[in-house]
């Protein structure tokens, strides 16, 4: 196997969603411009995401590479100048959210988590698509919908709703903190 050369090694394993993006944040805070950052993960979710994060703070996603169980993501960071982090501008609370479902249940909630995730407990009516799919499945959503949207922390369904904004959906709307702090009605395997 290829040895890469790496500055920091992260290691993020057992780690789920949002502890990998917020450890690696710190991780590349300690690099030097030009400096590459190996983060290992177990969270299968976690190639889409810091994939994701990447784009967004100015950093190049260089790779991933799978060894087991376990994904080695390999980050080069950028210039000062290119990693202004950028957060889609349209948010909603939680309960902003759950009062417009009230007004209209067929309010379009896309629920960009893993499939597991989902299964276990969702907004009702939510669509699924995990944000590794989202460039693939993309034309399954309405350009002229708002489009409320959330995982469990609002860190993915930000980086969806960047996403979505840069491909032309004008009525994007980011909800935080998401589906770990959902006091509303859910939907689950089990009901």
């Amino acid at each position: 196997m290829i040895q890469i050369k790496t500055d920091i090694v992260l290691d993020a394993k057992g780690l789920s969603c949002p502890m990998p993006i917020v450890k690696t944040k710190k991780s590349m805070n300690e690099l030097e411009a030009g400096q590459v950052l190996e983060v290992q993960a177990t969270d299968k979710g976690s190639k889409a995401d810091i994939q994701a994060w990447a784009k967004s703070a100015g950093h190049q996603y260089l790779g991933t590479l799978e060894e087991g169980d376990v994904l080695k993501h390999y980050l080069r960071k950028s210039p000062g100048d290119e990693t202004i982090e950028r957060k889609h501008p349209n948010v909603a609370t939680n309960e902003e959210l759950e009062k417009m479902l009230k007004v209209n249940e067929n309010n379009v909630v896309l629920d960009v988590r893993e499939s597991a995730e989902y299964a276990f407990s969702h907004i009702s009516n939510a669509i699924s698509i995990p944000l590794g799919e989202l460039d693939d499945r993309i034309d399954e959503l309405n350009k002229e919908d708002e489009i409320f949207v959330v995982c469990r922390t609002g860190n993915r369904s930000d980086l969806a709703a960047q996403r979505l904004a840069e491909k032309g959906f004008t009525k994007v709307i980011n909800v935080v903190p998401g589906m770990s702090a959902w006091t509303g009605k859910t939907i689950n395997i089990n009901n």
